[in-house]
């Protein structure tokens, strides 16, 4: 795009540049996403970021009405395979706050000056600045949504001081973090938790993804509760700092899905989040896979028949390992069963029960070296289990979501016993390539006899394949059960 086609997509308020780039207007010193119904400002006065942190670099401040801060993420970091696209997925998911701007630079391969350049040049503010940008979103919805001390909060969020907690707070939002919090010393709260408001672009296809995530909830960790158009997923999650449950509802809040997160420790909030978007694939571009889709004679009416079905990620890249390697060449059930026992034998147990909840899942260096008897699988199938886990923890395969996918799965393909099915499904789900088609899976085939197409057909579906999974799993009741190869 250049700067007349985005004013046009400002005009006209369009939502799918929500996240794709910023409108800051210089009169009022203020930055917007895209679609804000506040009155467009005339073209001289506009000015336009690649980034929320670049447009906070450049003195501006967010809106107060349609909160840019809020937007879903873009979808080029999805599909981008290159440095930048890694680096964001890594700041996304907590790795400067955690490890620095060093430990980024480190797993991406270059130098912490080589890092800075890349993402400054194309997104006009360096690492630190970004995880700023968010760090000061994660703080917004800590002082507005609990009722913590402004001091918790600053090192909650991240910050290293109270004193620029502040002055970020201020710089962003132009006022204090009292007047954010609305003037009040303890926000409302109905229950436990931090409430939040999980964004998406465009159509949500919810029914589909919580049918997904429904059949495959594993007991002790996951649970469905409520009834279809109105159900609650419920999981625990197994975070840097201590553990937490997440809530997310099915109701499409018109933009965005409800949700709720307790956590043991608030300094999680970020890397929960992150983890919950992906799982959801909230920061999907559905436009641009209608638009893919739309003029395909095979996939065109499926893509019709089911806007915005989205591509289900991860939220703990080594539990979707562990459980594809469970579902090889047996059915979506068994390989549930397989791992409810697998959790109640070598499950973490929480803190206290929660419902169903009772456990977080095993981590790779438990299973490493366990017998895994308890579930009644092959030999062969226990060691490849073993094996996998144990390049997990020593890091042989990565699974981090800025990891270099082709990399990963050329180490995966690398372990006895996975195959391209097992690499590809965890390529498409653990580290989130939009561009993933599984011609050995049973449902594929079974999708596409059912609608006249072949696996050369696919080709003209790039880059966004692993939809195109989905809606071939949607197709015939073998493909819904998941038989796979």
């Amino acid at each position: 795009m250049d700067d007349d086609s985005r004013y046009e997509a400002v005009r006209s308020r369009d939502e799918r540049f929500d996240g794709v780039f910023y409108t800051a207007v210089r009169t009022t010193g203020i930055y917007c996403r895209p679609s804000c119904p506040a009155v467009t400002p005339k073209r001289a006065h506009v000015t336009f970021h690649p980034s929320a942190a670049a447009a906070q670099a450049a003195g501006y401040r967010a809106c107060r009405r349609c909160r840019p801060d809020a937007v879903p993420g873009s979808a080029e970091w999805n599909v981008r395979a290159d440095a930048v696209g890694r680096a964001m997925r890594m700041i996304a998911d907590g790795v400067v706050d955690r490890d620095g701007v060093t430990g980024l630079a480190s797993r991406l391969g270059y130098s912490p000056r080589q890092v800075q350049r890349q993402l400054t040049t194309e997104l006009g503010a360096g690492p630190v600045a970004l995880a700023r940008a968010q760090r000061a979103h994660s703080a917004r919805i800590l002082l507005q949504s609990t009722a913590l001390p402004i001091t918790e909060i600053a090192f909650a969020a991240g910050f290293s001081s109270v004193r620029q907690f502040n002055d970020t707070i201020r710089q962003v939002y132009a006022r204090t973090p009292t007047e954010v919090r609305g003037g009040r010393t303890t926000p409302p709260q109905d229950r436990a938790g931090v409430p939040l408001r999980l964004a998406h672009r465009g159509p949500y296809a919810a029914r589909e993804i919580f049918d997904f995530l429904g059949r495959r909830a594993i007991t002790g960790i996951e649970e469905m509760t409520g009834e279809p158009g109105a159900r609650l997923y419920r999981r625990s999650l197994d975070l840097p700092h201590g553990s937490g449950i997440a809530e997310v509802g099915e109701h499409d809040g018109k933009g965005w899905l409800p949700a709720r997160l307790m956590l043991t420790d608030l300094r999680d909030l970020t890397t929960a989040v992150q983890r919950l978007r992906r799982l959801f694939d909230l920061d999907a571009d559905p436009y641009a896979v209608a638009e893919r889709f739309a003029a395909d004679p095979h996939l065109g009416p499926l893509a019709a028949a089911r806007p915005g079905l989205r591509s289900p990620g991860a939220a703990q890249p080594h539990e979707l390992a562990v459980r594809a390697v469970l579902g090889q060449q047996i059915t979506v059930a068994g390989a549930r069963t397989l791992g409810g026992t697998l959790v109640a034998a070598y499950g973490k147990p929480l803190p206290a029960p929660d419902g169903a909840l009772t456990h977080v899942f095993p981590t790779a260096d438990a299973l490493a070296g366990a017998p895994l008897g308890e579930l009644g699988m092959p030999g062969a199938r226990r060691r490849t289990l073993r094996t996998l886990c144990a390049a997990l923890a020593d890091g042989t395969v990565t699974l981090d979501p800025g990891a270099d996918r082709d990399a990963t799965e050329a180490a995966l393909l690398a372990l006895p016993g996975i195959g391209p099915w097992t690499a590809g499904y965890l390529r498409m789900r653990a580290l989130g390539d939009p561009d993933v088609f599984l011609p050995g899976d049973a449902g594929v085939r079974h999708g596409l006899a059912g609608i006249g197409a072949t696996a050369a057909d696919a080709e003209g579906w790039r880059p966004w394949r692993s939809y195109a999974v989905h809606h071939l799993w949607q197709v015939t009741p073998a493909a819904r059960t998941g038989h796979r190869d």
